[in-house]
């Protein structure tokens, strides 16, 4: 089970805090909503979601017409509420963050982690400044604090056990190979909306033409940079970190960790699983993503991860689920109580879906008269 730096579960409430009522567009329970918070919360949502691939919040179509707009819409204002009679309740409880409280949860995040450094490269590889992920510890605690205040979830080293007996297959690995690479990106999809964007005119031989030159200008590069590393092998790392276009991995030296043949690409699965421990790919490997050189500095072969190993992790998993359970039993009182009004209507999108559904049914019945 992998380790994870928080409970990524509870992070519909980590969005910013509350504002005043200036350019608000719902009120829960008095209290505002405004369009700048909802906005936020969206490019955030959009940005962490697989339409990150394609430039994120900043190239997505953000209209009422746009189906996948509709559907995170309702998601970010329904957690934009959640969130406000979330705080309330924290409030009306009087629950406090200390200095000390912080302290503490972010020790037990780098102990998770396994240390200060590989919390600080993974914050920079996902973007996270330290005050945004101190906000979130703060939120974390808050959440953890109202959650204990209505019920104290304790999970066991036999309820651990129990979870790992009765889940065995979960903890099975096949063969693995702990691999690092350099991408000299190459993707097709990539290079036709770079192109487009400087030449929206471009006709489709022209495309193809400087789609053919920038393939082969990637692939000399690659060329260059795999000389580069076999002559200087024990420079992969420093090399991937500055060359590699894989950005999430070149922040810790091309490191991609242990990994199953089902894992990666077959092209990648091939190379990666014919290599010995310590060894450079030979030549390039071409996938769809691009060009890649390849250092394979482990292997394991098939088998059960120990108990011992994933223990801590399977209680926190356990912990976590429990928490979700208490928290969503609260915020479904919440709801059910809260006087909830949509100062702008078009974030009302259950009513804004219903209305679509009656206008599609008209115009479906006129064109049948």
């Amino acid at each position: 089970m992998k380790k994870i730096i928080t409970c990524v579960a509870l992070s519909i409430f980590l969005l910013s805090g509350c504002s005043s009522s200036k350019n608000a567009i719902i009120q829960v329970n008095g209290k505002s909503i405004t369009k700048a918070q909802f906005e936020k919360a969206i490019d955030k949502e959009l940005n962490n979601s697989a339409f990150k691939a394609f430039g994120g919040a900043s190239n997505f179509v953000k209209s009422d017409d746009n189906i996948m707009y509709i559907i995170y819409k309702e998601k970010v204002v329904k957690e934009l509420i959640i969130k406000s009679l979330i705080d309330e309740e924290i409030a009306k409880r009087g629950i406090k963050v200390s200095d000390e409280d912080i302290k503490a949860e972010l020790k037990t995040v780098i102990d998770r982690v396994g240390s200060k450094e590989e919390l600080n490269k993974t914050l920079k590889a996902r973007g996270i400044s330290n005050d945004e992920f101190t906000e979130d510890l703060k939120n974390q605690i808050r959440i953890k604090k109202l959650i204990n205040s209505i019920s104290n979830i304790k999970v066991s080293d036999a309820d651990a056990q129990k979870f790992y007996n009765a889940n065995a297959e979960k903890f099975k690995h096949p063969e693995q190979v702990r691999a690092s690479h350099i991408l000299i990106s190459s993707d097709l999809l990539q290079m036709i909306k770079q192109i487009k964007a400087k030449d929206k005119k471009i006709s489709s031989a022209d495309l193809n033409t400087k789609i053919e030159k920038l393939q082969a200008e990637q692939k000399e590069k690659a060329e260059s940079i795999l000389r580069e590393v076999k002559a200087n092998p024990n420079n992969f790392e420093k090399i991937a970190m500055q060359k590699s276009d894989d950005k999430v991995s070149a922040e810790r030296g091309g490191e991609l960790g242990f990994f199953s043949a089902r894992d990666m690409v077959p092209e990648f699965t091939k190379a990666a699983f014919s290599m010995k421990p310590n060894t450079i790919s030979e030549n390039l490997v071409k996938t769809s993503y691009g060009y890649h050189i390849i250092k394979v500095t482990d292997r394991m072969e098939p088998g059960t991860i120990p108990f011992v190993k994933v223990k801590d992790n399977i209680k926190f998993m356990l912990e976590t689920q429990e928490q979700i359970k208490v928290l969503k039993n609260l915020t479904d009182g919440l709801m059910k109580t809260a006087n909830i009004s949509y100062i702008d209507e078009s974030y009302d999108v259950e009513k804004l879906i219903k209305n679509r559904i009656k206008e599609d049914k008209k115009e479906n019945n006129t064109e049948k008269k």
